[in-house]
């Protein structure tokens, strides 16, 4: 059986979270087994945008699928990388559980795989988010900074039980829980924290990549730096493309 991998973010106008996924794509590529080694990985591992795209997500699909297995006039010509079956498996690279996860995504794989037609089989992996390991990511950015209070700051969600995921992970780093976009907000849990006597406070943002919503939040903190002058405030990194990441982005893929 062959098998592709479309890693697939939110997107963005800023450029970082853009290079942080090929850069992430080439880390995945090397985890690909060695009989793919013959054929260019270019072809093996890409990425796609659900928003911020010139293409509606349906569309890159389609493009990735033909730039995997070729493409003829009329419809797709499967390169021979197998005899078998060939596969192309998306792997949703966000965080909760929202209405992009659950509604925007499949529909947009619904009509690539209309469109495509069943000599390719799409398989929708499930989110980063919900693998079990992420959260040792997330502990490990939390060793390197001492602190007396964390909070894991997280973008938010429309959609009605989403973010019970970040308060589970929360509760096992011994943090509480804020929302870029939503209660209860950053300054609210910090306001909270001050007010029990904290007075060395760190923010660990729930966010892929550095970004204009992560600039946001430090220009945030540097506003509350002056609301609390006798609170000192650290700002860890979002997790970012590493090796570990792209680890648990290759275990998605078998699950």
């Amino acid at each position: 059986m062959s098998s592709v991998y479309l890693l697939l973010s939110h997107g963005s106008r800023d450029p970082r979270p853009e290079i942080a996924m090929q850069q992430l794509a080439r880390l995945v590529c090397h985890k690909l087994p060695k009989n793919h080694n013959s054929v260019n990985s270019e072809h093996l591992v890409g990425i796609a945008a659900l928003e911020m795209s010139p293409q509606p997500l349906h569309e890159q699909i389609q493009q990735f699928a033909k730039s995997a297995f070729g493409d003829t006039c009329g419809g797709l010509r499967l390169r021979s990388l197998s005899q078998n079956e060939n596969r192309l498996k998306i792997i949703p690279l966000f965080l909760l559980p929202g209405v992009h996860v659950m509604t925007d995504i499949p529909a947009e794989v619904a009509l690539a795989q209309q469109a495509i037609g069943q000599d390719i089989i799409i398989e929708l992996q499930p989110y980063l988010g919900s693998h079990p390991n992420l959260e040792k990511l997330l502990a490990k950015q939390i060793t390197t900074i001492k602190a007396e209070a964390w909070i894991l700051l997280a973008h938010g969600s429309r959609r009605p039980g989403s973010q019970k995921t970040v308060e589970t992970i929360a509760a096992s780093l011994g943090a509480v829980t804020a929302y870029w976009a939503g209660p209860a907000s950053l300054e609210s849990r910090v306001k909270e924290l001050v007010t029990a006597g904290y007075r060395e406070i760190a923010i660990l943002p729930y966010f892929l990549f550095a970004g204009g919503i992560t600039d946001a939040i430090a220009t945030s903190i540097e506003e509350l730096k002056l609301q609390f002058s006798a609170v000192n405030f650290q700002l860890a990194q979002p997790l970012g493309a590493s090796a570990e990441l792209a680890e648990l982005i290759w275990d998605l893929t078998d699950r």
